[in-house]
């Protein structure tokens, strides 16, 4: 079959499927655009609306100023002033709405196909990692084609309406290929010009994301494209969108044929679904009808086919899909570059063989979850495997009197303390670099390591039964699990307060596009809710929140770990204990077995979880407190750290303390070093070091 007949088979297929289900979906439909007719700007549900309007808040989408100015104008209920949100969001766009579309509109390329010595504009595509581009299935049907095709970027008008220089990139489906038919995909490949960097890093690429609150019924969405093979076009906001299906949205937009591969973003430029087929419109025959009214023809051409609306495919099915493939190593790794909010740096593929666990898992009846290290980095073993014990600072280290001490969270039992005592000076170098202080050596630094045995007591307590992969169950699954196995039964009571201090709603299950929607019962909502609020994702929550669960309720497993902590702590002299995530509430505990001869100077929480009911009541000291012995206590998070949600602490039995809210990286809101990394926290400790 010729490349042009399978191509408009295909293009045909498409348009067909997108034009049943925009019939099927027709009730939901004309309720919608009801709803939009008598006046109701954002016809979806309370909880989509809260959502939505949280993430626009938290994503810098709305000058804080304009909504204060708007909303407080006049008194509104909650449901109200979500809308008025969502509203002002459509309404008062930033100076920064510009540039930042031009920055997504560099990440778009043409799709060009090479056959019989002419070169053929084929679509559109653009870049979701350094190294990969996404298109539809009709585009690139398999590697065969994607071969004979390459991309073009800048591929435009410069802004005094010139040609721009075009930059020609080649796919490389030999690297990475992977597409679908029903959800019409391709995700490939595209390989660096000769000697230069990965695409990406030249033109940017899309942050691609599973989490709740992108979108919502009636509001506009923004698609840029390659129309018909022209330069480089934009429709920009005249669009609505109507139905939110399972894996589809719909929107009337206005595109043309080219636009095939298209991202489709919203107002804050986040891309919310991939652009694949026009909705024609049908006679009662089934008859594609042209725009006269006639039945189409071939030969007529798509422009003159009667358009009704556009079918985009959801991201977040497109994210489903590609965590359940079964693929090699270096496949997945292209993967896991497509960032953490994709959920797909935790995808499981493979069982590993009978009585065996798969690397970098911990076994759940039923259910494989992956590890989440909170610090990326593992060291490789040279010369024989490197202790995983804990390490004393030199006897010489801030006079040998004063000790700083580096306590770390859950799951670093694959890491190497060496390692990560660097990674956490290191950070703190940064931090007093920008406070003009000067830096430590991390051999000055005691980090005493549990990770290997926390590990062991979490395992042991687990079943050994077969693991099912990501493509099967979802991250409430395992939260499930979890619930199912908590100690004292407390588990789901920390999630939901966790959620219901991040401001979810009370009433009604939540809209969600996280993995797993539909699959699992009420656990998948707070859940969905937090990864939403955050720059965390599901996996991540479930399993540190069941790792202080079961340290708070399994009296041999705290007992464990303080006895593993206290192997590796100075004998007397001035304590600087600085504490991260799980730590900080192994350290609150820490703090009431400590020596007569240790005195705690300084005590530095970051990243806490212990703003929670569910966590202080369980503390060895009940509820809120001073740190026992404690002279000074410095409690430092980020707003976007789902683990220090109950912060700051603002229940005045914590006593007098300092709180530091700190503005830590997009995808590094829970890593220490980028905690310590800021001046406020590096001044502190370095305070108390050289006094």
């Amino acid at each position: 079959m010729a490349v042009t007949d399978r191509y408009q088979e295909l293009h045909e297929q498409a348009a067909d499927e997108a034009a049943r289900r925009y019939q099927d979906s027709a009730a939901e439909r004309e309720r919608v655009e009801g709803r939009l007719a008598a006046g109701v700007r954002f016809p979806d549900s309370p909880d989509a609306l809260a959502v939505r309007a949280d993430r626009i808040l938290d994503r810098g989408g709305l000058s804080p100023s304009a909504v204060v100015a708007d909303i407080h104008r006049e008194a509104m209920d909650l449901p109200d002033a979500n809308e008025r949100i969502i509203d002002l969001s459509n309404e008062l766009q930033a100076w920064s709405f510009l540039p930042r579309g031009v920055r997504a509109g560099a990440t778009v390329a043409r799709i060009t196909l090479r056959r019989d010595g002419r070169e053929l504009p084929h679509g559109t595509g653009f870049l979701v990692s350094p190294r990969l581009m996404m298109t539809n299935h009709h585009v690139l049907p398999d590697e065969s084609l994607a071969r004979r095709c390459f991309a073009e970027f800048n591929a435009q008008v410069t802004a005094d309406n010139l040609p721009d220089t075009v930059v020609r990139m080649e796919l490389d489906p030999g690297t990475f290929f992977a597409a679908d038919r029903r959800l019409d995909f391709a995700l490939v490949a595209v390989a660096p010009t000769l000697d230069g960097p990965p695409p990406g890093e030249i033109f940017g690429w899309n942050r691609l994301s599973v989490q709740i609150g992108k979108l919502v019924l009636g509001e506009k969405v923004n698609i840029i494209g390659h129309p018909s093979g022209r330069l480089k076009e934009i429709a920009l906001r005249d669009n609505a969108v109507l139905v939110r299906l399972d894996d589809f949205v719909h929107y009337t937009t206005d595109t043309e044929p080219g636009n095939s591969g298209s991202p489709v973003f919203n107002d804050q430029w986040e891309v919310v679904a991939l652009h694949h087929s026009g909705v024609p419109k049908k006679d009662d025959q089934g008859r594609v009808l042209r725009k006269d009214g006639r039945p189409w023809q071939q030969g007529d051409g798509d422009d003159a086919i009667d358009w009704v609306a556009n079918e985009g495919v959801r991201i977040s099915s497109i994210l489903k899909h590609l965590a359940g493939l079964d693929l090699d190593p270096a496949r997945r790794a292209l993967l896991t570059e497509m960032g953490p909010d994709t959920g797909l740096g935790q995808a499981v593929t493979t069982a590993p063989a009978p009585g065996a666990q798969p690397q970098g898992t911990t076994a759940v009846p039923g259910v494989t979850i992956p590890a989440v290290p909170e610090a990326a980095t593992t060291a490789p073993t040279t010369g024989g495997e490197r202790p995983r014990t804990g390490l004393r600072a030199r006897a010489t280290a801030f006079g040998g009197r004063r000790h700083l001490v580096f306590l770390h969270g859950r799951d670093q039992q694959d890491n190497y303390p060496d390692e990560l005592r660097r990674i956490w000076t290191a950070g703190l170098n940064r931090g007093l670099t920008l406070a003009s202080l000067p830096p430590l050596d991390p051999e000055d630094v005691w980090f005493p390591f549990y990770g290997t045995r926390l590990h062991a007591l979490v395992s042991g307590r687990e079943s050994t039964a077969g693991p099912i992969g990501l493509d099967q169950v979802s991250a409430a699954a395992a939260a499930e699990a979890f619930a199912a196995q908590s100690p004292t039964g407390s588990y789901e009571r920390l999630l939901y307060e966790a959620a219901a201090r991040a401001g979810m709603p009370q009433n009604g299950p939540a809209t969600t596009e996280g993995f797993g929607a539909g699959l699992v019962g009420v656990l998948h909502r707070p859940l969905s809710w937090l990864a939403a609020k955050s720059d965390l994702d599901e996996w991540t929550i479930a399993t540190f929140l069941r790792d202080v669960d079961l340290y708070l309720g399994d009296g041999a497993v705290r007992q464990a770990v303080l006895d593993s902590v206290m192997e590796t702590m100075p004998a007397g002299g001035e304590l600087v204990l600085v504490t991260h995530s799980l730590g900080t509430v192994v350290g609150m505990d820490l703090l009431t077995r400590l020596p007569e001869s240790l005195d705690p100077v300084l005590l530095v929480t970051a990243g806490s979880p212990l703003g929670l009911d569910g966590v202080n009541e369980r503390l060895l000291t009940r509820g809120p407190h001073q740190p026992p012995r404690v002279r000074d206590w410095v409690n430092v998070w980020c707003p976007t750290d789902t683990v220090a949600i109950g912060c700051p602490l603002e229940d005045e039995r914590w006593g007098k303390l300092t709180q530091l809210a700190v503005p830590n990286g997009r995808e590094r809101a829970h890593k220490m070093d980028e905690y310590l990394g800021h001046p406020g926290p590096a001044r502190e400790i370095r305070g108390v070091l050289r006094a």
